[in-house]
C-alpha cells in the first residue's frame, strides 16, 4: 500500500504542471503535502518553492507556521542550496530581525544602532513580531548550521538547560543584523532567562519534523568529513549535539571512522583524496584559421 506522501506527490505533480501551479486555491492542498512531508520524513523541493512562490504573489494567505516547516525541511537536505532558496523567496517583512527578544544575543539596543520602528502602529508590530518570531529564529539556526557553528546551534535547540560556558559561546557568534555597524551586543541575567525560555519554542518547531536531528548529524559529519584528518572524541561528540557515547559510535560506523586508544578519531587522509588533473585542451584547425588569416 502506498504511503500518503507518495498518493499526494502523484496528485500534487499533476497540480504543479500547469497552469493550476498559480492558482492560490491550490494552496490548502500544498499546505496539507507540506505537513506530510514533515511528519513522514519526506521531501519535495519543487512543491515546497511553489507555496512559497504562492505566498509572494498572495500575501493575505501566508501561513507562518508552513513556512517554518518548509525553511526546517531545507535544512534537512543541507548542504544542498534549498534553504537559501527557501530564504530567498520570502518576503524581507517576514524575516527581518526587528524584534532582538527572538534573536538568541537578545540584545542589540535599537537606539544605540540608529535603527527604529516608528513607522508601523505599536500593537500591528507586536502582533507580527510575534507571528514572524519562528522563522526569524529558524533563520538564525540554519545561519549557525551555514557557518559551522555546531555547538551554538544545539545549544539553542537541544531541550535542557544551557550551561554558562555555552551561553557565553553563543553570545561570542557574530549578531545577524548588526555585526557591521559595531554594535555593542551583550546579555543580562534577566535576558539569559529569556534564553532558556526560548529553547522550548526552537524544540517545538523541531520536534515537527520527523528525523530533522538525524539529518543534521549527517551533514555535520558529511562537513567533518572533508576537514579533519584527525579529530578528539569529545570535539565529534559536541558537534553532533552532545549525544549518548553510544549515538557517537553509530556515526562513527557509518563512516568507517576509526578510534584509538587516546581519544583520538580518524576520519580520512586528506592528502591522499589529491588526485591530479590533467587538462587537455583540443583545437581545430577551423577554429583559429580566421585569426591566422587576419594576422598575415
Amino acid at each position: 500500500m502506498a504511503s500518503s506522501f507518495e498518493q499526494m506527490r502523484a496528485n500534487v505533480g499533476k497540480l504543479l504542471r500547469g497552469i493550476d501551479r498559480y492558482n492560490p486555491e491550490n494552496l490548502a492542498t500544498l499546505e496539507r503535502y507540506v505537513e506530510t512531508q514533515a511528519k513522514e520524513n519526506a521531501y519535495d523541493l519543487e512543491a515546497n518553492l511553489a507555496v512559497l512562490k504562492l505566498y509572494q504573489f498572495n500575501p493575505a494567505y501566508f501561513q507562518t507556521t508552513v513556512t517554518s516547516q518548509i525553511l526546517l525541511k531545507a535544512l534537512t537536505n543541507l548542504p544542498h542550496t534549498d534553504f537559501t532558496l527557501c530564504k530567498c523567496m520570502i518576503d524581507q517583512t517576514h524575516v527581518s530581525f526587528r524584534d532582538h527578544s527572538v534573536h538568541p544575543r537578545l540584545s542589540c539596543t535599537l537606539t544605540s544602532c540608529g535603527h527604529n520602528n516608528h513607522h508601523r502602529p505599536a500593537g500591528e508590530m507586536a502582533v507580527s513580531q510575534q507571528e514572524e518570531r519562528p522563522i526569524r529564529q529558524i533563520l538564525y539556526l540554519g545561519n549557525l548550521l551555514e557557518t559551522c557553528h555546531f555547538q551554538s546551534f544545539w545549544v539553542l535547540t537541544v531541550c535542557r538547560p544551557p550551561s554558562l560556558d555555552q551561553l557565553e559561546f553563543v553570545i561570542k557568534q557574530p549578531c545577524q543584523e548588526h555585526r557591521w555597524t559595531g554594535c555593542h551586543c551583550y546579555i543580562s541575567d534577566s535576558q539569559q532567562d529569556i534564553l532558556c525560555a526560548s529553547l522550548e519554542e526552537n524544540r517545538e518547531l523541531i520536534d515537527g519534523i520527523t528525523g530533522f536531528e538525524d539529518s543534521v548529524r549527517k551533514f555535520i559529519c558529511h562537513v567533518v568529513g572533508i576537514t579533519y584528518q584527525n579529530i578528539e572524541h569529545r570535539l565529534l561528540a559536541e558537534m553532533l549535539g552532545d549525544p549518548l557515547d553510544t549515538q557517537v559510535k553509530v556515526w562513527m560506523s557509518k563512516y568507517g571512522w576509526t578510534e584509538s586508544e587516546d581519544g583520538q578519531i580518524f576520519i580520512f587522509n586528506q592528502e591522499e583524496s589529491v588526485k591530479p588533473k590533467n587538462i587537455v585542451e583540443k583545437i581545430d584547425f577551423e577554429s583559429v584559421s580566421s585569426i591566422m588569416a587576419t594576422s598575415q
